[in-house]
């Protein structure tokens, strides 16, 4: 097949990007558009405005209107009607799931060509929402050609998926690398001198495992320090927790980081933790951003997630408990006590991100999917 013949929609979720699910969707839109191949994204606006974007001469993004948000879905009743005018133009339709508004404009559609489900995760907390939305799951499950996952370990135990088995495919997640610039590396080191630098990134919500980061730095010492990045509705719990357990200065909530920042936190730290609790987190793109850098890991043994796939135990970092703040802070430190075996954790990150990780590799794995039916 010709892949540069091919038309390519990818289908939700929102634009501007939020989180990891949207980011997926427009790095293959990108990515597949800058090898000449034809691919627009059709998604919600976050603002409720749409528009039409023109990436390149390869690529659209098309915003939908949107009427307001409601159990984390974006209602847009205008995605029904676009993909209803526009859906014959695609070879492929690429839908990213969880998002019911996709999957319900896909249904109404009437579009008869291939469907890739690229399933970045089940549905964890909206309960209620899943109870009305399963017969629609189920039939877009039956309608796709491939069904796509993040890692091995999500495609193999997701309860979800145990039927579809024979049209599964893991293509995990990839992300450019970052480049912190030694200045703004410099600049964070110096505000920090004579600590070892522990960073986490996401939003402040109660799957991310914050309150345990938080505790876990009573077992650090005075020579290391927790900087969380991110901005959530737990913040006003979170530095309340800092503060009650007497950790000002030993735990940082440094609200958003910039995306030109970003690079610096992460060139600075000597170890990336991800503390997350719950199968919501289902890859982690933070823990590969981090690998790109050459930096440790510690992540959770989330049942039935891909996190501790994603970090490989012993080579790229250490893997422990979900909820268990002395098992974060032992983690850490053995890292981090000696330098020969930092060096081969460091080394051993920038390798499996080289290997595993690069959104070049990413863009590879999907042509393949599309080219091989």
């Amino acid at each position: 097949m010709d892949t540069q013949k091919l038309k390519v929609l990818q289908l939700g979720k929102f634009y501007p990007v939020l989180g990891g699910v949207e980011k997926v969707a427009y790095d293959l839109m990108v990515g597949l558009s800058e090898r000449h191949v034809q691919c627009d994204m059709l998604c919600a606006a976050v603002n409720g405005k749409g528009r039409e974007i023109v990436v390149n001469d390869y690529a659209h993004l098309i915003c939908c209107h949107t009427w307001a948000k409601a159990c984390a879905t974006m209602i847009s009743p205008s995605m029904v009607s676009t993909l209803r005018n526009i859906c014959r133009r695609y070879d492929i339709i690429h839908v990213h799931h969880p998002d019911p508004m996709a999957s319900m404009a896909l249904f109404l559609s009437g579009y008869r060509g291939r469907v890739i489900l690229h399933w970045h995760s089940d549905i964890q907390k909206q309960r209620l929402l899943l109870n009305f939305y399963r017969p629609l799951q189920q039939w877009l499950l039956r309608r796709a050609d491939k069904v796509v996952g993040t890692t091995p370990v999500y495609l193999a135990e997701s309860p979800c998926l145990g039927h579809v088995q024979d049209k599964a495919v893991c293509m995990p997640i990839g992300v450019e690398p970052m480049h912190p610039r030694p200045e703004a590396v410099d600049a964070i080191r110096r505000r920090y001198a004579g600590k070892k630098i522990v960073f986490s990134l996401g939003r402040l919500v109660a799957y991310k495992g914050y309150s345990h980061l938080i505790s876990a730095a009573k077992y650090l010492g005075d020579d290391f320090v927790v900087l969380i990045g991110g901005s959530g509705a737990l913040h006003e719990t979170l530095q309340r927790e800092i503060v009650e357990q007497g950790l000002q200065g030993r735990v940082e909530l440094l609200g958003r980081v910039s995306d030109a920042d970003l690079p610096g936190y992460y060139g600075a730290c000597d170890v990336f933790c991800l503390s997350s609790v719950q199968k919501t987190e289902a890859f982690g793109i933070v823990q590969i951003e981090a690998m790109s850098c050459g930096k440790p890991v510690v992540a959770t043994q989330i049942p039935q997630s891909g996190v501790a796939w994603v970090n490989a135990n012993g080579v790229s970092g250490l893997n422990v408990p979900p909820a268990d703040a002395a098992k974060l802070a032992e983690a850490i430190k053995s890292i981090t006590a000696d330098a020969d075996a930092y060096r081969r954790y460091s080394a051993g990150a920038l390798e499996r991100y080289r290997n595993l990780f690069t959104k070049e590799r990413m863009i590879e794995k999907c042509l393949s999917i599309y080219e091989n039916g």
